[in-house]
């Protein structure tokens, strides 16, 4: 038998992720959220998660697996990455095993986080909520692999088009529709009502306060694990993957090191500069692949140089062009302008658009409506012309900085109508840098 698993940051403490439902190691990092989590679990930690016997990247298996089969590979995948005692983190489904093995296991187990859980499946089953919630879960199976896992555990995510179809891509890989199905019959057999009254360890109960699961009983599990904690977070999604995951590691890191730092800003507001080189098609077209390649990293090392020398940064390259980001508009527009100007010498043309507005920022990328709308200013631009929208216009007044009007545009996918604005050749260029 075959268990996935991986570690992240270096401790310690040590932390044991154990997985929910159905789960894949790859393909969690997908979903940002949950990329959060475990980047920000693993900064205070020497983070451990895998995939269940199974499920993911683990060996598939004919038979359901009990839960003592479970924690025996619990212990496999501690002893394998050298962890002697840990923090469990059981999520879901995750929860009840985490908890038989901090009873049985109390010399591996440092403390316990809980998350989403409920101590015996049973004693909901009769109750509105669980029923509803039963046939929902048997429907999601039903059409296990088309994404259906969102209108259950991320309400909050349904109406994306785009998460539906993440989703459904996540389902097809972490489990057979078989598995799937042998692991709802399991989870309706769980029970560790004896097992929470045995645990001797400090206890974290988290849950979400419209979870799928009966907030109820998660109260109930805390209850009866004694000197338990229990939290109650906001939120309608019982899904970690999505939905506001800050929150819960937050709670986590204050239980496991006494402290919460704040989160780093995940918001921003930006000027975002595309460039673009015209006629990029047709050039390579006309050069052949190798002087093309010779002539775009030429191109590179020009735009790169005028980042550095405006302070700008380099998001990353798109196409043949670039995206980059200033904290002033005004520098972002002599870059612009000394870019399009530079780029004569190779006997090429580029376009650029700006825009100023909140972004999203989304580790080494960024991300938001600020980004769409710069793409979409960029493809209204000619040759060697910069084109801004109105709000960078407003935001340099008195800079010296003149603008031609080029009309009121509708940009794709955003919202209302735009201003744009070129940038005149006449624009008085500041004697000593922005």
């Amino acid at each position: 038998m075959h268990i996935a698993y991986q570690v992240l940051g270096d401790g310690p403490p040590d932390i044991v992720s154990v997985p929910g439902w159905a789960t894949h190691l790859e393909l969690a990092w997908s979903f940002p959220s949950y990329a959060h989590l475990l980047n920000r679990l693993a900064s205070f930690s020497r983070l451990i998660v895998l995939d269940k016997r199974g499920t993911g990247l683990s060996d598939p298996v004919t038979t359901t697996p009990t839960l003592e089969e479970r924690m025996d590979d619990l212990a496999a995948v501690m002893d394998a990455a050298g962890s002697q005692r840990a923090i469990l983190f059981g999520e879901c489904e995750g929860a009840p095993q985490s908890v038989l093995f901090a009873a049985t296991h109390p010399e591996r187990i440092e403390s316990l986080v809980l998350y989403g859980a409920m101590p015996c499946v049973r004693d909901d089953s009769e109750s509105p909520r669980w029923i509803d919630a039963s046939r929902e879960l048997e429907e999601v199976v039903g059409n296990w692999g088309q994404g259906q896992m969102v209108d259950v555990f991320a309400p909050s995510a349904a109406g994306s088009a785009r998460v539906r179809r993440s989703m459904a891509t996540y389902e097809r890989a972490s489990a057979s529709p078989g598995m799937a199905w042998a692991l709802l019959q399991s989870l309706r057999e769980i029970d560790v009502t004896s097992a929470a009254q045995s645990i001797h360890v400090p206890t974290l109960v988290l849950h979400r306060r419209d979870d799928f699961v009966p907030i109820d009983s998660a109260r109930r599990l805390a209850d009866l694990i004694p000197g338990a904690r229990f939290v109650e977070l906001g939120g309608q999604d019982h899904a970690l993957p999505l939905g506001d995951t800050e929150p819960v590691v937050g709670e986590i890191e204050e239980f496991v090191t006494g402290e919460r730092r704040r989160p780093e800003p995940t918001r921003a507001l930006l000027t975002v500069l595309f460039t673009d080189i015209v006629g990029s098609t047709q050039l390579a077209t006309e050069l052949g692949d190798a002087r093309w390649r010779e002539l775009l990293e030429e191109h590179n090392q020009m735009v790169r140089r005028q980042l550095e020398d405006h302070q700008g940064r380099e998001v990353k390259t798109v196409g043949d062009g670039f995206l980059a980001t200033f904290d002033g508009p005004a520098r972002a527009i002599w870059c612009a302008k000394a870019i399009t100007e530079a780029v004569r010498d190779l006997n090429i043309e580029v376009r650029a658009g700006l825009h100023t507005g909140e972004t999203e920022l989304l580790g080494d990328d960024i991300g938001g409506v600020a980004v769409h709308i710069g793409a979409r200013v960029v493809s209204l631009a000619g040759p060697g012309e910069v084109l801004v929208t109105r709000t960078v216009r407003d935001l340099v007044a008195g800079s010296g900085i003149e603008f031609i009007d080029r009309g009121v545009h509708e940009l794709k996918g955003v919202p209302g109508q735009w201003g744009v604005l070129a940038v005149a050749a006449s624009s008085a260029r500041p004697a000593v840098p922005v």
